[in-house]
Formats: C-alpha cells, sequence, structure tokens
C-alpha cells in the first residue's frame, strides 16, 4: 500500500535518515546541493509546526519526505532569466523533496506528485512550483516528465533552475 499523509513527530528519526541519504546522493552526483545544514532538523520541525510537513508511505515504512506549501514562496519572488505564467502570490510550492535510498529509481514521484496535486487541487490550488539545482539532472527530469516548465531561475542556496505547473 502506497500513501501521502501528514508528518508526525515519531517520523522525525526516518525522515532525518531520508535526508541524510538525499544529501549522500546528491553529493555523488557532483552536486552541492544540500552540502550544508540545510534542510537541517529545525527545517522539518518548523515545517510541522506548520502542517505542510508529509510522508510517503510505502508497505507502513516512511519511503519519501517533502514540504508542501501554500502561498507566497520569497524566495520565488524575483525570478530571473524568464518569468512565471502569472502574477498569483497563491500557489503551491513543493520543497525539500527527498527519497530513502531503498525507495530511489521506483519512479515513486509520479504518485508523490499526483497525490499533491489532486490534494492541493481539491482545495482551488492549481499553481504548483519548485525548483532544483543545475547539477540535479533526476530532479529536471523528474519534473520535466511531470509536465512541469522550466521558467528561468531563483536563489535559494544559490542559483536554482524554477519550474511551474499550472492544472486545469
Amino acid at each position: 500500500m502506497i500513501y501521502l499523509r501528514k508528518a508526525v513527530l515519531t517520523d522525525l528519526p526516518e525522515i532525518v535518515s531520508i535526508l541524510t541519504e538525499a544529501k549522500s546522493f546528491l553529493k555523488k552526483s557532483g552536486s552541492d546541493q544540500w552540502q550544508g545544514q540545510y534542510p537541517a532538523l529545525a527545517d522539518i520541525e518548523n515545517d510541522m509546526a506548520k502542517n505542510q510537513a508529509y510522508v510517503l508511505v510505502v508497505n507502513d515504512k516512511v519511503a519519501a519526505y517533502s514540504a508542501v506549501i501554500t502561498g507566497e514562496e520569497p524566495a520565488y519572488t524575483e525570478i530571473t532569466d524568464g518569468k512565471w505564467s502569472n502574477d498569483s502570490l497563491d500557489y503551491v510550492t513543493i520543497h525539500r523533496i527527498a527519497f530513502s535510498d531503498q525507495y530511489r529509481g521506483q519512479q515513486l514521484t509520479r504518485f508523490l506528485f499526483s497525490t499533491i496535486f489532486s490534494l492541493m487541487n481539491s482545495r482551488d490550488y492549481h499553481d504548483f512550483r519548485v525548483d532544483t539545482h543545475e547539477m540535479n539532472q533526476v530532479m529536471q527530469h523528474v519534473f520535466e516528465r511531470e509536465g512541469f516548465i522550466r521558467r528561468g531561475f531563483v536563489f535559494i542556496e544559490g542559483k536554482r533552475i524554477a519550474y511551474q505547473l499550472e492544472l486545469d
């Protein structure tokens, strides 16, 4: 069984482990993304406090973590070498997407995104935005496969490729 649910405090050890594995994966791929303190335990606790922390559960195990944030993402206000398709400040940002090594490569991002889209679409959100490092070829492929369009660059711990998807 695979499902998405809000993260709870007892998930913290698994989430921290997943983030540690993701940092290692990024480093091995040649990216300097997530090679500092970010994302840290405090970021996850903040996500939980704001009710925006989610885990993907596969057969009763936490397989992935993501923050799903509604409203304006201040880091997305300024975009260079392109522009968002609209000026709305009421959109969904999906941050801190990380999978356990055990579940990486199983195309579970399809389920993660479709579930987030359905959940947020039911709340009248139709505009989704994400970003990734220029060296993170895996996430670029995932975003483009899911229908996100490259819009330009934003700056979050350095230059990041910004993507947007609008649903009907």
